[in-house]
């Protein structure tokens, strides 16, 4: 059983039912070549798969998380399957000339909506935009919702994210895509989760995974999810959990 967030084109149900996205597929294939071939997806909220992982909800989460220290001290990742940085959804047009979380900061009367538990949230804290600025909410709907609607100025996520969004919603546009925020990169590097304690399963899990990515196998599954050869990660996940 792998946790999900329904967020495209990481991880989601098509309206049949089926799971797919990023994460997905990879563990899919992993698992397969583990010999695991039955792979059940629990839809959950981004920011309670942790505690689900935690509570033995699932066995690990394919949801395209970022692996981060704060997240490194809760659980276990798998070496990074993917690197991508950041973009902002706004609306059609872009009335208000946002390019980045910097705009949202210059301009104090401009809302930014964030999802619950993701690390944009702290982006936004990093670039100086006010807390009272910032708008939770729990999923990619409820920002495409607030900016149509106008109770957002702009709603940040990865940059793939807010592509494949701009692409099935009306009135919104995505900002040309940045890896900077206050002069820190913010290419972000997602993983699988496992409980720390679940050592075997990771180790194995891994050697598949680093075996698997980069190969034309791999590209078959994810290029048609805006995946590719650009998105290989550059950094391991001792260094993502390390850094500062």
């Amino acid at each position: 059983r792998v946790g999900f967030a329904n967020e495209a084109p990481f991880g989601f149900a098509t309206p049949d039912g089926k799971l797919t996205g990023e994460a997905p597929e990879v563990a899919k294939a992993v698992l397969a070549r583990m010999g695991i071939d039955e792979v059940d997806g629990v839809l959950t909220e981004f920011g309670s798969l942790i505690p689900g992982l935690k509570a033995g909800r699932f066995d690990l989460i394919a949801a395209g998380m970022f692996v981060n220290p704060a997240r490194c001290g809760e659980i276990a990742f798998s070496e990074p399957s993917y690197g991508i940085g950041q973009a902002l959804l706004v609306p059609a047009g872009n009335p208000n000339g946002i390019a980045d979380y910097a705009s949202i900061k210059d301009n104090p009367d401009l809302k930014l909506a964030v999802m619950a538990g993701a690390v944009e949230a702290g982006y936004a804290s990093d670039a100086g935009v006010a807390t009272e600025q910032v708008v939770s909410l729990p999923d990619q709907s409820s920002l495409v919702a607030a900016v149509q609607a106008g109770r957002a100025d702009a709603a940040a996520l990865t940059a793939l994210s807010i592509a494949d969004m701009a692409k099935k919603a009306e009135g919104v546009e995505s900002t040309t895509p940045f890896g900077e925020v206050a002069g820190k990169s913010v290419k972000g590097h997602g993983a699988f989760g496992f409980r720390k304690e679940d050592t075997d399963l990771l180790e194995a899990f891994n050697a598949e995974l680093t075996a698997f990515l980069g190969t034309p196998e791999h590209f078959a599954l994810v290029e048609p999810l805006g995946f590719g050869a650009d998105y290989l990660p550059n950094l391991t996940t001792a260094e993502l959990c390390a850094a500062q």
